[in-house]
């Protein structure tokens, strides 16, 4: 009489064990893919890997748009006999052709017994579209949930909303005192922040495909706003410019000019960012200053927040604040969710989503 329930039991612990085997062969996947962000738009970062029995067959990730694919590049490695094989990939392949053949043409030809997919692709061409051309071929389909879910849509947050809004994203940081200012009264900013949450910005900046300034940043710091870290790809420099001439050592070929190039007419920043998007930028990275911060946030266009503290107090009204936002109530107040605090050596990075729309 008990036997059912031991059936049931083992079936349910089978599928558990399974959902843990997923999930880590997942985030395999992910590991991969996290090398190549900020070097593969407009396309996505995409991860796979192909296992059998608990060996991983070959693996790979997408590095460059109109290069192969994570698939290409993980089936690539693997045997010709894929029979009882599980390929895991961060993204749904794709299912129709681009600068590359359809990823499902593949995987239909080398036939693993399973795939795992992390998430569906946003993307309306490809939208899950090969679901079902995978199981018409008697190939098991499963797709992904929980944490391994979660973190192959963070994978491809930038890419999603670019190509479902026309909208890159937008990542704002800045680094300030504890009363909140980014540069004394000589608008000397060098540092406010120590080494280490330097070092930690020229990561940020990698991962992006464009960095922004306000002009008057530009013409007071004259920043490079390229990652300074080993085989690092140029990125594209955007200098929100309105008033502010920029000097011909500001720019170069990596430099757009907002009012030149992107038709920023000086107050509305969303169709020079739906410019950026139309050029293949998914993700903008803004270094301040504080007016081109505000004006983000007011005009509701900031996807995350980074504020970078250092242990130092101006006490001067004179110094120059961090976000000059128009004054509001404390129930008007904005507000954010905290996804992240990061200690940075002697320094704190509070990283935010705004929750008012």
């Amino acid at each position: 009489m008990q036997m059912p329930r031991v059936r049931c039991l083992i079936r349910w612990l089978t599928s558990m064990s399974n959902a843990s085997i997923d999930a880590q062969f997942l985030f395999r996947a992910v590991a991969l893919a996290e090398a190549y962000v900020g070097r593969t738009a407009p396309n996505p970062p995409v991860g796979a890997v192909c296992v059998r029995d608990g060996v991983i067959l070959g693996e790979g990730a997408h590095q460059r748009a109109g290069t192969p694919h994570a698939e290409v590049h993980c089936l690539s490695q693997c045997p010709d006999d894929l029979s009882g094989a599980t390929l895991y990939v961060t993204l749904e392949p794709c299912s129709t052709a681009g600068r590359t053949p359809p990823c499902c043409d593949l995987i239909l030809k080398r036939r693993p017994a399973r795939v795992v997919i992390g998430c569906l692709d946003p993307n309306p061409r490809h939208a899950g579209g090969a679901i079902p051309r995978l199981e018409a071929a008697g190939i098991q389909v499963c797709v992904a949930t929980g944490e391994a879910a979660a973190a192959c849509q963070a994978l491809i947050a930038p890419f999603a909303k670019a190509i479902t809004t026309g909208l890159p994203y937008v990542r704002v940081k800045l680094a300030m005192t504890l009363d909140g200012y980014l540069a004394d009264r000589t608008q000397t900013s060098r540092w406010v922040t120590g080494a280490q949450a330097r070092e930690w910005v020229q990561h940020q900046r990698l991962r992006a495909d464009a960095i922004m300034v306000g002009a008057g940043t530009a013409r007071i710091d004259h920043p490079s706003l390229q990652p300074h870290l080993p085989n690092a790809p140029l990125k594209v420099r955007v200098l929100m410019d309105r008033h502010t001439p920029i000097a011909p050592a500001d720019r170069d070929a990596q430099t757009l000019v907002a009012t030149e190039d992107l038709g920023y007419d000086g107050a509305h920043l969303e169709p020079a960012l739906r410019a950026l998007c139309q050029r293949g930028i998914n993700e903008v990275f803004c270094e301040g200053g504080g007016q081109l911060a505000a004006a983000l946030l007011e005009q509701h266009l900031v996807d995350e927040l980074i504020l970078i503290y250092a242990p130092k107090v101006l006490g001067d009204p004179h110094a120059v604040r961090g976000l000059p936002i128009l004054p509001r109530l404390l129930a008007q107040g904005m507000t954010f969710t905290t996804i992240n605090r990061i200690s940075l050596g002697e320094d704190t990075a509070l990283c935010l989503r705004p929750t008012q729309v």
